[in-house]
């Protein structure tokens, strides 16, 4: 690999932090044409152009040096994707590895678009809001509280849409609110920097303060789960998953039985799901039915749901009061347990039955299905498929990938979440890759990308995938 000039120290490298792209391109595009496609979005500090030793032809591989953080972001989101020279194929952009975080980053990195700032503790909400929101869309703000007064301690977050917009705040803002990129809440340091010493270990407080956020949010915990079988039926219902479901699917798979008044996916303090979700019913039959139907249900597959009956408040004490709500019950007990299999979700009785749920739930209008190619297909196109946060099943993958024809075949790399998409027509893969980048199905966000073609070398193995 081609050193960087010499001039060029390494810790100059990274300063600003994220100023550097990581580019994946034709071999046979120059750093020129480089250059040229790139300077539209700042001022360019450098571009090397990753070369072999013996050949000193190009990888493929570059890297392109911006002076400001902003600029290099701007220039991901973009860049990737888009063709610098007819006949090449689409050029992938990330900010590249640095020290600090051990792996190129894309334009869909969490990371890169939370702050941590400091700010004045009369600040609401909507102050922070406001101060913050002439740098770009913000998707959400919150403010560090003490779990026990309530009180602002100071310190807050911004979560941005987009990488530019959080890095042009911290660029731009008041120096005061001392704006930094948050810490990533996956890494196992996130205790340690913020219950440990130095200054910003005495703003956190403790290894608690990751809880302290004093707004509601509802862990199962904090409900009482009533024992339906000894005749505590509720309104209310309390959902758990493992898999990553939003919102909106949590809301449609309840939604299929009338009735519900009131669905919310709980967050955490950063706005990530707890992997609980909060569902109220307008009548205890059909929150009967919801919890009979649905807990222990397979959404996506292989993710079983656990749904409770959870404390409503209302007062059932009363004989008559009990009395009404087990006859409701054992209605629609009788109405699950003698109609349709737990594979079919019924609408409760007066309401005409539903279709049976489609294994893959996706908000894409996908094709209908196709017939695989012949195994023995030669394979035109491979499609490079990550998955977040653990990959489909391969029938699943199958279901949704053959219904733009010609797929071959299904590829999962063991211990690993990405796969393959082998396919026998090049224009079937273009429109699958069109049609499903950046998109979720069954609660499982595709990264869908063109795979770079097998190694020439004879002294390698071919690829059986």
């Amino acid at each position: 690999m081609e050193e960087y000039p010499s001039k060029q120290s390494t810790e100059n490298l990274d300063d600003p932090p994220n100023s550097r792209l990581f580019v994946v391109t034709s071999r046979s595009i120059t750093e020129d044409e480089l250059r040229e496609a790139f300077s539209v979005f700042g001022d360019i500090q450098g571009v090397w152009v990753v070369k072999d030793k013996q050949t000193k032809e190009s990888k493929g591989i570059c890297y392109v040096k911006f002076s400001k953080s902003s600029q290099a972001c701007l220039a991901m989101e973009e860049m990737h994707g888009k063709v610098l020279m007819e006949g090449t194929k689409p050029v992938k952009v990330f900010i590249a590895q640095s020290r600090s975080s051990t792996r190129h980053r894309d334009v869909e990195d969490e990371e890169l678009t939370r702050i941590f700032v400091m700010i004045p503790k009369t600040f609401s909400e909507e102050d922070l809001k406001n101060t913050f929101k002439e740098y770009g869309d913000i998707e959400y703000c919150v403010i560090i509280k003490n779990k026990f007064t309530g009180e602002s301690k100071g310190l807050g977050y911004v979560r941005y849409y987009k990488p530019s917009q959080a890095a042009l705040a911290i660029e731009n803002c008041d120096k005061t609110y001392r704006a930094i990129l948050a810490e990533p809440r996956t890494k196992a340091t996130v205790t340690e920097d913020y219950s440990g010493g130095g200054a910003r270990g005495e703003y956190m407080g403790g290894a608690d303060s990751m809880n302290q956020y004093n707004f509601p949010m509802a862990d199962p915990g904090n409900y009482p789960v009533m024992d339906y079988r000894s005749g505590d039926f509720t309104r209310c219902l309390m959902m758990s998953t493992r898999a990553a479901l939003t919102q909106e699917q949590i809301f449609a798979l309840f939604d299929i039985i009338p009735g519900m008044e009131y669905c919310e996916l709980q967050r955490d303090a950063y706005g990530m799901s707890k992997g609980h979700a909060l569902i109220r019913y307008s009548n205890l039959g059909s929150a009967v039915y919801a919890k009979e139907k649905l807990n222990g249900f397979e959404y996506p597959p292989g993710n079983r749901l656990v749904v409770n009956f959870v404390d409503d408040g209302e007062d059932r004490s009363s004989p008559v009061g009990r009395m009404a709500m087990q006859f409701v019950a054992t209605q629609m007990m009788s109405a699950v347990w003698n109609g349709p299999s737990t594979s079919q979700v019924m609408k409760p009785p007066g309401f005409s039955a539903v279709s049976p749920m489609s294994r893959v739930q996706t908000d894409v209008n996908l094709p209908p299905l196709k017939k695989l190619a012949p195994p023995d297909s030669k394979s035109k196109e491979r499609l490079f498929v990550v998955f977040s946060p653990s990959p489909l099943p391969p029938d699943v993958l199958e279901d949704v990938f053959c219904r733009f024809g010609s797929l071959i075949e299904v590829h999962l790399v063991p211990g690993r979440k990405v796969g393959y998409m082998k396919y026998a027509d090049k224009q079937c893969a273009d429109e699958a890759m069109a049609a499903l980048h950046g998109r979720v199905v069954n609660g499982v966000k595709m990264k869908v990308m063109l795979a770079d073609p097998p190694r020439e070398e004879s002294h390698k193995r071919p690829r059986t995938y």
